[in-house]
């Protein structure tokens, strides 16, 4: 069996207006499970488009996207919004919390969706990944008094509490320092490496693309350079 979870081949997204504009051109993608991509580009360069596609937020013009070997194509609405929450997470640049609920509640919120309403096995589960976060003494917390690295944790943990096979991040440290941008990162890496998930980062942040396994370049719309991160051995016992 296959271990790809994401596909595109030829996919091209316009956008009508005065005149059409073509935001990708033919792109074709491969992600496997477990893989880590960080996703760079300049500023227009269709990254956005991308990760709009791949989170199921619109679809192509052409060509075709497959996650987990579905073509999404053949998906009416209902079963798209469905297959999305079944099948991937999504950590924002900036959070998308509701800031009158728990750290725990937010956290629940997709199994919440998924099931149709709350359970104490879900609040459970919330408070589980929250301590895996090293956020188990604030999950009562409403997060709206919480920081914004505290955000950006309960944000991870929201993402992963349904284990989707596939989170999509966009610039998820892009507020936080140094330091609370290497903690997040390596919470992701962490978890993504725990559950198998395959993560694709939207990132400007060359330190954050290097720690990836793999760096996708977009510009002007197409892949210019698809390429594996090279680390150097580390050194031997002496």
């Amino acid at each position: 069996m296959s271990d790809l979870v994401l596909e595109l081949e030829g996919v091209v997204k316009d956008y009508a207006g005065a005149v059409v504009w073509r935001a990708l051109h033919g792109v074709d993608l491969a992600v496997r499970a477990g893989e880590f991509a960080a996703i760079i580009g300049p500023s227009g360069s269709g990254k956005s488009t991308l990760l709009n596609l791949l989170g199921l937020l619109d679809r192509p013009t052409a060509g075709r996207l497959f996650i987990r070997g579905q073509d999404t194509a053949t998906l009416d609405e209902d079963e798209l919004t469905r297959f999305r929450g079944e099948s991937l997470g999504f950590v924002f640049q900036f959070h998308h919390l509701i800031p009158s609920l728990t750290a725990a509640e937010n956290v629940m919120m997709p199994l919440a969706i998924a099931a149709g309403a709350t359970s104490p096995d879900a609040l459970d589960r919330a408070r589980a990944f929250l301590a895996e976060v090293g956020l188990g003494d604030r999950a009562d917390t409403l997060v709206g008094k919480l920081s914004g690295g505290q955000q950006q944790r309960v944000a991870i943990a929201r993402a992963l509490v349904r284990q989707p096979p596939i989170v999509l991040a966009d610039e998820p440290t892009g507020n936080l320092d140094t330091l609370l941008s290497d903690e997040a990162f390596a919470m992701m890496r962490r978890h993504g490496e725990r559950l198998g998930a395959a993560f694709l980062i939207v990132t400007h942040d060359p330190r954050l693309a290097e720690r990836c396994d793999r760096i996708i370049e977009i510009v002007d719309g197409r892949i210019r350079s698809d390429r594996p991160v090279v680390r150097a051995a580390p050194d031997p016992p002496a």
